[in-house]
């Protein structure tokens, strides 16, 4: 007669019984963030491609058409502390900066990509690891991506429009030595030159021709493109008007000074592009690494997820990453 050994019996029926509601629990939180996430995708998409394109054709009628705001009549003189304090907000921000951009975005559709950027990372990072810390941290991190790339392809852009300035400022120079009026050099340089100048110089052109004062638009336009040669060309042109003065000579100078400025830049750049590379190299080798140990050694690899000890020291290396390469790019980014 064999005797059932000691432990071995209804325990493991029993603690799978215990877990049950664990695992209930997590398949009922798994269900509603899936649900919440495709009704936040539907409404989204729905925004970007139904709302988004008539949104977009009303704001630029609107921009082409509202009268300049008086704090903006004055941005060129008064300091940032003084601007601050005169109402800026975060959204102010975000409008000015997708503007910068030339993307056909809204500020809630960027809000919107950055809560579902965070939202995705912190699904994913939270079914990896199964810690809400964590998650947490991933998709407070992941919420910032398209508000810098944003913001990239508006550096990007200002970085074009700095290249092609000088061009632009030659072809109203030149259609005022022709006997053409200032309005008409800017309208030229709307039809002949590309993006995004040619945007830029329709959308001050159109202003002045819809009503509002030349010296307004100018100023609208300064603010618009925050670069010191656009600030030089308006200055020039406003201190023509109230002095006179030759503003075709002016504007020739001009350009020549901009293409030396622009021509330093690019040295700069060059010089500094070994340095760049080795940021890029130095800022890219820790994620690398990383994935490569997930894909080679995965059972190595999640020790960081699954130990405390691991996930501290994940988040203590993704600190240092974050500050490393904030001093990096402070180092090889020289202002000029």
């Amino acid at each position: 007669m064999q005797r059932t050994p000691r432990g071995v019996g209804h325990s493991p029926a029993r603690r799978d019984v215990r877990a049950s509601p664990v695992r209930r629990d997590e398949a009922v939180i798994i269900v509603v963030m899936t649900f919440v996430f495709v009704v936040a995708l539907i409404v989204g998409l729905y925004a970007l491609l139904v709302m988004g394109p008539e949104v977009s054709a009303q704001r630029a009628l609107k921009k082409r058409l509202r009268p300049a705001d008086p704090i903006k009549k004055s941005r060129l003189t008064l300091p940032a502390s003084e601007l601050r304090e005169r109402g800026a907000t975060p959204f102010k921000a975000f409008r000015k900066l997708i503007d910068q951009s030339g993307l056909r975005l809204t500020v809630p559709a960027l809000i919107f990509m950055c809560w579902m950027a965070g939202f995705v990372v912190g699904l994913i990072t939270w079914m990896l690891t199964a810690r809400a810390a964590v998650a947490a941290f991933a998709g407070a991190a992941a919420m910032t991506l398209p508000y810098f790339w944003v913001r990239y392809v508006a550096s990007s852009r200002l970085w074009k429009f700095e290249e092609q300035f000088p061009e632009a400022i030659e072809l109203v120079s030149r259609a005022l030595r022709a006997g053409h009026a200032f309005p008409t050099g800017l309208s030229m340089v709307a039809d002949e030159i590309g993006a995004p100048v040619g945007p830029e110089f329709k959308l001050l052109h159109d202003r002045q021709n819809y009503g509002m004062a030349l010296p307004d638009a100018l100023r609208a336009f300064a603010e618009r493109i925050p670069i010191l040669d656009a600030r030089f060309f308006v200055t020039a042109v406003l201190t023509q008007r109230e002095s006179g003065g030759n503003l075709s000579g002016i504007l020739d100078s001009l350009a020549s000074v901009i293409r030396e400025r622009f021509k330093v830049k690019r040295q700069v750049k060059v010089i500094s592009a070994h340095g760049r590379m080795t940021a890029a190299v130095l800022s890219a080798l820790p994620p690398f690494v990383g994935l490569s140990q997930m894909v080679i050694a995965p059972d190595n690899f999640k020790l960081l997820f699954s130990d405390p000890l691991g996930i501290k020291m994940l988040l203590g290396a993704l600190v240092l990453q974050a500050v490393g390469m904030l001093v990096i790019s402070k180092i090889v980014n020289i202002k000029y």
